[in-house]
């Protein structure tokens, strides 16, 4: 096989970090090639490299064999390389029609229908499955990424880079997009998946790139190759997929739920009549797929939505209508779903975002001066323990952080501030092996030391990993509470889908 791409010595530096040292990336025709590493380890600079969104400052840039110079993303894409973001570029109240031609179509007249027709065409021929009508606002997450596939192959991009693409999916919309994949490659287009998901490198590609620090470690052939291997390599040590606990002895109620009622964005019961406690020494999971209630009984519990009915207790104290302020100032602490929208604020340095929620406290300020120096000196624990990497350190902006980055930055503020309860949504979302056995490892640590944790996430294994019980969601409503060790993820996924365990029992 031919080398599609040749990404030849690249070396990229930033202020007071080198994200690409003298790497050497080589692609094949019709082969999917997997880049993986660490947050922050450059994978998404090298690829923001090939697509012309930076320049390198070394090294050379070959496609089918011929040097080229890609400036901008228009060069890429006459070279036929397309690039799925991991924050989609959609106008939201457009419909995918008009959001794939956006900029494809010269003048101020274009033809919608051909275009309708012709992006019909591809999405039927590649499985994707996307109705050109169909207005952005009012598709899944999963059906905006395809749609950004679209928009790649209606340009004839026959060069795929995707960048982290499975953070946001459903486990259904992973294994969908994994089979998209493959209709892809088997068609002769060549991918480049960006991810540090092993299992999805494992499905899927057929060689991998591993990268550290910057650094070029080796290339592997992925089915010759043990995901532990790779993992060892990514890292640079062993790294254990099995999370090492006793068993728990919770004690009292630190949160009660009772007989909540809360509206969803539509205006309509997004949560209905859910009870729940959890108690001081203990993880309790809420399983569920996403969009079953969730997110609007984190946001009734943290404060951020307004309860419609039935009364949220901590400590013994009743917060339905408590300020956010209250909450924080009780001991809730928040790991959100968002980590842009609601985690941090990215125009402001590490070091301001690390002290948001305290800083008119001591020694962070007094009499209403700031302690500049307490800040940074607090910023720099946090950076030291939760291995926070950023080119400038506490002076970052978090806006320029890696995902991975951003996501560490809060989990250490949240954690750090020592929280009676700590609510953690989706907190591994965007983290490699080796960061998400740390943060597993913080989370059973705050179990040990008599904290309550509540756990949100759509991923069964890390539920099951980490949860000493398991409460079912499926359309807002509480299904079941199961202890772990008596349950299995095949239960649990036909709790997920709404049988409860005593219909079960009938079958």
């Amino acid at each position: 096989m031919s080398h599609v791409i040749e990404m030849i010595g690249i070396r990229k530096e930033f202020p007071g970090i080198v994200a690409n040292d003298d790497i050497t990336l080589q692609v094949e025709e019709g082969e999917i090639h997997a880049i993986l590493g660490e947050n922050g380890a450059g994978k998404s600079t090298l690829m923001s490299i090939l697509f012309g969104l930076y320049r390198p400052d070394r090294g050379i840039i070959k496609v089918r064999g011929k040097e080229v110079h890609i400036t901008s993303p228009n060069d890429a894409f006459d070279l036929g390389i397309g690039m799925v973001h991991q924050h989609f570029q959609l106008v939201h109240n457009f419909t995918v029609a008009e959001n794939i031609i956006l900029g494809k179509e010269g003048g101020f007249v274009y033809d919608i229908k051909s275009a309708s027709k012709k992006i019909k065409e591809i999405s039927d021929r590649y499985g994707l499955s996307v109705d050109p009508e169909m207005v952005i606002e009012e598709i899944t997450v999963g059906m905006q990424q395809r749609v950004e596939i679209l928009k790649m192959l209606y340009r004839d991009a026959d060069i795929l880079i995707f960048d982290e693409p499975t953070a946001v999916l459903t486990p259904q919309e992973i294994d969908e997009l994994m089979q998209i994949m493959r209709n892809l490659a088997a068609e002769g287009k060549s991918i480049i998946l960006i991810t540090h998901k092993l299992d999805e490198i494992k499905a899927v590609a057929e060689r991998c790139t591993i990268i550290r620090r910057g650094k070029l470690i080796d290339v592997v052939d992925v089915k010759s190759t043990s995901a532990e291997d790779m993992a060892a390599l990514m890292v640079g040590r062993p790294v254990s997929f099995k999370v090492e606990k006793s068993e728990a002895m919770p004690k009292d109620v630190v949160l009660e739920i009772r007989n909540l009622n809360v509206m969803n964005n539509k205006k309509v019961l997004g949560v209905k009549d859910f009870s729940l406690s959890v108690r001081r020494g203990e993880i309790v999971g809420i399983a569920g797929v996403d969009g079953n209630g969730q997110s609007e009984l984190v946001e009734a519990i943290s404060g951020l939505r307004k309860v419609e009915s039935g009364n949220i207790i901590f400590n013994g104290k009743d917060i339905t209508n408590a300020s956010i302020l209250e909450r924080n100032e009780m001991g809730l602490g928040h790991i959100p779903e968002d980590r842009q929208k609601r985690g941090l604020i990215l125009s402001l340095p590490l070091s301001t975002n690390f002290v948001v929620k305290e800083f008119f406290k001591e020694p962070y300020s007094r009499h209403g001066i700031l302690n500049n120096e307490a800040i940074e000196e607090y910023g720099e624990k946090i950076i030291d323990k939760f291995d926070v990497r950023s080119g400038e350190g506490i002076h970052s902006y978090a806006g320029k952080l890696s995902g991975g980055n951003q996501q560490k930055a809060i989990i250490g503020r949240e954690i750090e501030a020592d929280p009676e309860l700590l609510i953690a949504v989706q907190p591994t979302r965007g983290l490699d092996v080796g960061a998400i056995e740390f943060i597993h490892k913080e989370l059973v640590k705050e179990r040990d030391n008599n904290k309550a944790v509540l756990l949100v996430s759509f991923e069964l294994d890390e539920i099951f990993n980490l949860s000493d019980r398991i409460a079912v969601m499926n359309a807002g409503r509480l299904i079941d509470i199961v202890y772990t060790k008596d349950t299995d993820e095949h239960a649990v996924g036909l709790m997920m889908a709404g049988i409860k365990k005593e219909e079960r029992s009938e079958e």
